[in-house]
């Protein structure tokens, strides 16, 4: 779980609210909100105490909120050193649906992600070409400066792809291959990425084909489920669950829940193809594209 969405939870169940809890550390309502978004504020440790006080926060609660605030504290004076205290979606706020700077912030505090996808390409394996040509169809009339501006961004995520230590499980439903954003040429080119991609050693690539039949996979649509290593203050942070939808995204933390995602994974993975036999589909269909 991380910090903001822990906060923010500890504050509902509180019943206060969030133009309460600024009223009361004497900052305004957007701080707050900033705080449970996850983006930078200039609150401080005291400040954060008082606020679990204002809370009724249990000793657990209050544990575990210091304990993911020292993880958020480490992380900017990493990001610090490193010349970016923001994120690097930040320079592009603009050209993001309001939920998603949450999942970046998951998906690059993550160690181990599974993804399963029924319609498109995850967007961490996208080309510039296919990321253009879902922009397209999601605002058709976004300027071309923005719509640069949002494969920029893309590419910039991407770079978590050379993260040895970010393992990456991608299941894909053969669907994924036959849809064409932007045409075959693109697809060609897509695919012979993925193709290309799933020989990194911290990537697998796995097609679930057409004719397997009924699986798992059909009613349990798409989803990503990110994992985390322990953190340097020795907390153990819950996988996360992440549903995108056209207008807004779910985050599912229960226990139960991520359950039922890790026995749907299972069972993806008892049809999926090898990753040999993914390959050489894939290389098949951009042949076909290319003819």
């Amino acid at each position: 779980m991380d910090f903001g969405h822990f906060i923010s939870e500890v504050r509902k169940q509180s019943g206060r609210s969030a133009l309460a809890a600024g009223l009361h550390l004497e900052v305004s309502r957007q701080t707050i909100m900033r705080l449970e978004e996850g983006l930078p504020t200039k609150l401080t440790t005291p400040q954060l105490t008082s606020l679990l006080d204002f809370y009724a926060a249990s000793p657990d609660e209050r544990t575990d909120a210091m304990a993911l605030w020292r993880e958020v504290k480490e992380q900017d004076r990493t990001a610090k050193a490193q010349g970016n205290s923001k994120g690097f979606w930040q320079a592009y706020a603009d050209q993001l649906v309001p939920n998603f700077p949450r999942y970046l912030r998951l998906e690059g505090a993550a160690n181990r992600m599974t993804s399963h996808q029924l319609v498109l390409v995850h967007g961490l394996l996208q080309t510039a070409d296919y990321r253009r040509a879902i922009v397209k169809i999601d605002d058709p009339g976004l300027s071309p400066v923005n719509t640069e501006r949002r494969i920029e961004l893309a590419e910039r995520r991407q770079a978590r792809l050379e993260d040895s230590d970010f393992r990456m499980n991608f299941l894909f439903s053969e669907a994924v291959l036959r849809h064409q954003p932007g045409g075959p040429a693109v697809m060609a080119a897509q695919l012979r990425w993925l193709a290309e991609a799933g020989e990194r050693d911290n990537l697998t690539i796995r097609v679930v084909p057409f004719g397997v039949g009924s699986h798992r996979g059909l009613t349990i649509q798409s989803f990503t489920l990110l994992e985390f290593p322990r953190g340097s203050s020795g907390l153990i942070v819950p996988p996360v669950i992440y549903l995108e939808g056209a207008i807004g995204a779910l985050y599912h933390e229960r226990d139960d829940v991520i359950t039922q995602y890790r026995e749907a994974i299972s069972a993806l993975e008892s049809v999926a193809l090898s990753e040999q036999d993914t390959r050489d589909l894939v290389l098949e269909v951009a042949k076909e594209y290319a003819a």
